[in-house]
């Protein structure tokens, strides 16, 4: 587990961060002193640890004595560190230089860590949610382990490299956004940890058989959920700052406006998995209190190739089914909740009904799957294209 931080009285007038006070409490820095590094961090918009090391108030070595006892984490002598043989891939490499920290390994799904300030609850924060898995605190010497971090950074191009793995890629969308000339949404879009995060979300939402994916906003709480078996599900929490960035990154992979955040979007883009298989998304935005609300409707467009014995129905079912769409006209109504499998049940029947021979056109708001042979037409009511036009 992550060191805890300890319970430390503060009487300071100043809101002192946790470092500090468990100096304190160890008799290791007097509160005045502490103050004071504390508000020159703060002028100098730097880190109270480096300040503190800048000083000589405190030596590293006892600095990183006193922090293992008081956090209860193991101390570790970075000396003994080969910095060219630590994982280079579980962590990005901007992340540990910011908040200084070396990823040593990674056991049972939870991330061994160095640090030189196991108070830094935020850093905990982000590594969790970069990483999706949870976090061992070890201590090091502040200054070895600076040496350590310059030592493991990567170049600028390893670093490009490092943002997304090769199990997967986005289609056409990506290249347009690299052209895209506003540079924060590029900044954004490559944000290492949100690209990670959303393309896990993806996949796992992908591999557990959901229908869709809400990204949801509140004012202190931020959370995923997958829609399952016709149930919303909360899947994830991460931390709400991440709001903006990753609804930038959707929105330009699905060709939307980003600077629009006041009026509902719909949008599309796809994801590539393996040489052979696509899986297309659609996106739809909406504004709310806190932010925007983002629901992603997974479609697989393999799914309406698998057949009617594959959607569950029972023979009397299937039978009637299949006797009213091979009439030569009527209607079919498909009713249910979300996620019940209206839209799969619909397609296959298209599927079904698709031969050389035959000529089908539909009329859809919006198009979902895309099927070869049929005249598939996306309702438009702004452009006059509305279900009785088509």
């Amino acid at each position: 587990m992550a060191a805890a931080e300890p319970f430390v009285k503060d009487s300071s007038p100043i809101a002192l961060p946790g470092l500090a006070r468990a100096l304190i409490a160890a008799g290791k820095l007097p509160a005045k002193a502490a103050e004071d590094i504390y508000q020159r961090s703060l002028s100098n918009r730097s880190s109270f640890i480096a300040e503190l090391t800048g000083t000589g108030a405190v030596s590293a070595s006892d600095l990183a004595h006193t922090l293992s006892t008081a956090f209860g984490a193991p101390l570790l002598d970075l000396d003994a560190i080969d910095p060219q043989r630590l994982p280079r891939d579980l962590l990005d490499p901007k992340l540990c230089q910011s908040y200084r920290i070396v990823v040593l390994s990674k056991r049972n799904n939870r991330l061994i860590v160095a640090t030189a300030d196991p108070s830094d609850q935020q850093a905990v924060e982000k590594i969790k949610f970069a990483s999706q898995m949870g976090v061992d605190w070890v201590i090091g010497e502040y200054d070895k382990l600076s040496r350590i971090i310059e030592a493991t950074a990567m170049s600028a191009a390893e670093m490009v490299d490092s943002l997304v793995g090769n199990e997967f890629e986005f289609g056409d969308a990506m290249n347009e956004a690299q052209a895209d000339p506003n540079e924060q949404a590029i900044a954004e879009v490559e944000d290492a940890p949100i690209v990670r995060f959303l393309h896990k979300m993806l996949l796992d939402a992908f591999g557990m058989r959901a229908s869709d994916i809400h990204f949801e906003p509140y004012e202190h709480q931020y959370r995923v959920r997958f829609r399952i078996d016709g149930e919303l599900r909360e899947i994830a929490s991460p931390p709400p700052a991440i709001k903006e960035k990753l609804a930038s990154r959707i929105k330009v992979l699905s060709r939307l406006d980003i600077s629009e955040k006041r009026v509902p979007q719909d949008g599309r883009m796809k994801l590539k998995i393996g040489p052979d298989r696509v899986i297309d998304f659609r996106v739809s935005t909406l504004p709310t209190l806190f932010g925007e609300k983002i629901v992603i409707r997974i479609l697989d467009p393999s799914s309406a190739r698998l057949g009617i014995d594959a959607l569950g129905y029972d023979a009397d079912e299937k039978a009637r089914l299949l006797a009213a769409i091979g009439r030569p006209y009527g209607m079919v109504l498909v009713t249910g909740p979300t996620g019940s499998g209206k839209t799969v049940s619909l397609y296959t029947c298209l599927n079904l009904l698709n031969k050389p021979g035959v000529n089908i056109a539909t009329a859809e708001d919006p198009s979902e799957i895309n099927l070869p042979g049929v005249n598939q037409v996306n309702v438009n009511d702004k452009a006059g294209l509305t279900f009785a036009a088509a």
